[in-house]
């Protein structure tokens, strides 16, 4: 699933290259993924797109007609075609295309096995719901402790699914998620209501470097090469049966409630409270 570091490197990718460019047409392939009914995308046709912007894992195409917002959902992408490329076209299931005046495409691809991306014509992106009820973004220069205490409150809900509700924290998946925990040494189904001040302080700081670092790392790639970047980089989620890169332990797949984790069971042990044994 696309989370916020490769939305936002996806972002500055295209805002470097359409601002200012003129939609000469869009082309919808798979009618289901328009959520505005009242507003069609044909609407856009002629307008100017002034840039595009990131409001936690959705893209927003920001134009003298309005906004164009896509959700990604599972495995949803935009793939480029810059003008005068002669290259033949992927085979991907492709649900939407926009051209620009100068011949570039913006391609939006779903590949996963329902369909799952979303596209909303609206008059600000707070008219769309998802996006009207986000939480504090950790790639936010603004983001603070502050907020993050207030996203954590003293909630018994395990902290995996905390950090991947959209409403307390913007941006987070299931990959990064499990990331921030193994690098805050902290089992996936411990609450947030029994974490001491000491593991909320280093999930605190592992939440911002993960975040951060990864955007960093991620800036200046193109969008086919984001989600491979995005994979190799991965310490723990994926690696189910390999070695933990800190401690040598054998990395497990932890199954609770429907959901799943990868963790270091050395690293971040099952823990009746907040601590760390």
């Amino acid at each position: 699933m696309p989370e916020s570091p490769e939305v936002q490197a996806l972002v500055e990718f295209f805002d470097e290259r359409v601002r200012d460019r003129v939609i000469a047409e869009i082309d919808i392939g798979e009618f289901r993924i328009i959520k505005t009914r009242e507003r069609p995308p044909a609407s856009l046709i002629g307008a100017r797109i002034s840039g595009l912007r990131r409001f936690g894992k959705h893209l927003g195409i920001d134009t003298s007609a309005g906004w164009m917002i896509i959700g990604f959902g599972r495995n949803g992408w935009i793939r480029w075609k810059a003008a005068g490329d002669v290259s033949v076209d992927e085979l991907v299931p492709e649900v939407a295309r926009v051209t620009l005046d100068d011949g570039a495409v913006m391609r939006i691809v779903d590949a996963g096995d329902f369909l799952a991306v979303t596209a909303a014509i609206v008059d600000a992106p707070s008219d769309v719901a998802g996006i009207a009820a986000l939480g504090p973004d950790p790639l936010s220069v603004d983001f603070s402790r502050e907020d993050f205490e207030r996203a954590l409150g003293t909630r018994k809900k395990q902290i995996k699914a905390l950090l991947q509700e959209q409403t307390s924290i913007a941006g987070i998946g299931n990959a990064y998620s499990d990331e921030i925990l193994h690098r805050a040494r902290l089992s996936p189904v411990v609450h947030a209501a029994v974490l001491d001040s000491e593991a909320r302080e280093r999930l605190f700081a592992a939440t911002v470097d993960i975040m951060r670092g990864a955007l960093a790392d991620r800036r200046g790639l193109p969008p086919d090469a984001l989600k491979p970047a995005k994979v190799q980089a991965m310490s723990v989620h994926g690696h189910t049966g390999q070695t933990c890169p800190v401690c040598g332990t054998t990395i497990v797949d932890h199954i609770f409630g429907g959901a799943s984790a990868q963790r270091c069971p050395r690293c971040q042990p099952d823990q009746a409270d907040g601590g760390v044994r």
